[in-house]
């Protein structure tokens, strides 16, 4: 590679997303088993907002560039990489994807089909395996199954609905206002409940005859999470997906011991670094998926690169639903 640079936006200390700077920074170079993907669209995820604020676990060493989710297509190929020129991928990053360029380890690339667009592609890493993984691995869930999904009209809750719905699933979602709820229906929920204006719970124990949820995900934690132990089925599974809502839910022991039901944690990237063959056909069984049309990526809007600071904004503000992204 040549020391030509590129556009990207950079955090030198933690900031708040108009704080970032855009600047020319020198194109990066591939190493050993990576590759340089030409990033045609780039996902946000609301980690992104905590990365550059430093709130998030993960505190890479400044200057730093965020982004974690990237679809384009390979321009240069380092030693020993797998992957060749002109392959059309997406790949799920440490950080780096808000930049015209971005590296991505090969564990980490997975071609897309040719019918996938590069903005479809780059909403889909993080949601769908995560969903995939978190019904599938996680719950074993079956057909016919009451499955409940917190924040349904985000990225992962909308996936989480497609998924169980084409797994024969009866999915009930939540979501913040009319408008969200809509969105759910609209991608296959059966019964989606405005938590901003109706008691969810009751409205879940009415809709099962008072058994409660088979199947509970929860990307938002906190009171969320303290409720959701009131709705949950004997025997039921309590999927802990994340903590969107900022309190990390201390759960009562007794709540599960008394239905016979468990909480089990969901950690997609780990999982797929521990075991990669897993991953390749978790990323199989969802292409295939994808190409019959039983799943599909809901991207809400897309902002050119030059705006990351007012769509971050925008995401934190829960003003989108599914995913935004990010063009050049």
């Amino acid at each position: 590679m040549n020391d030509s640079t590129m556009k990207a936006w950079v955090v030198r200390r933690w900031c708040r997303p108009e704080e970032m700077e855009f600047a020319d920074i020198p194109i990066p170079e591939p190493g050993r088993g990576q590759v340089l993907v030409r990033v045609e669209s780039a996902a946000l995820n609301f980690l992104d907002t905590l990365m550059i604020q430093g709130r998030y676990q993960v505190k890479p060493p400044f200057p730093f560039t965020p982004g974690v989710e990237v679809a384009g297509t390979i321009v240069y190929a380092g030693a020993g990489s797998r992957f060749r020129l002109g392959e059309r991928v997406l790949g799920n990053i440490g950080h780096g994807g808000f930049a015209e360029y971005a590296l991505v380890d090969d564990i980490k690339v997975v071609p897309i089909p040719d019918s996938m667009t590069a903005v479809e592609g780059s909403a889909f890493p993080t949601v769908f395996p995560t969903s995939y993984s978190a019904l599938r691995h996680s719950a074993g869930m079956r057909a016919g199954e009451v499955v409940l999904v917190h924040a349904g009209a985000g990225g992962v809750g909308l996936a989480a609905i497609q998924l169980a719905k084409a797994w024969g699933g009866r999915v009930i979602a939540t979501a913040g206002g009319p408008e969200k709820t809509v969105i759910c229906r609209e991608h296959g929920a059966d019964l989606a409940i405005d938590y901003l204006s109706e008691p969810w719970v009751e409205r879940v124990k009415e809709f099962t005859e008072g058994r409660g949820a088979d199947i509970i995900y929860d990307p938002v934690g906190g009171e969320v999470t303290d409720l959701s132990l009131k709705c949950l089925a004997w025997g039921g599974r309590l999927l802990i997906v994340g903590f969107a809502g900022g309190r990390i839910p201390a759960i009562p022991a007794n709540r599960l011991l008394l239905k016979s039901a468990s909480a089990i944690g969901v950690l997609w990237g780990e999982r797929r670094n521990r075991d990669p063959e897993l991953a390749k056909a978790v990323f199989a069984d969802l292409f295939a998926m994808y190409e019959r049309g039983e799943i599909r990526p809901v991207v809400c809007r897309e902002y050119p690169l030059a705006d990351a600071p007012r769509a971050l904004i925008d995401l934190s503000g829960r003003n989108t639903y599914g995913k935004a992204v990010l063009i050049p």
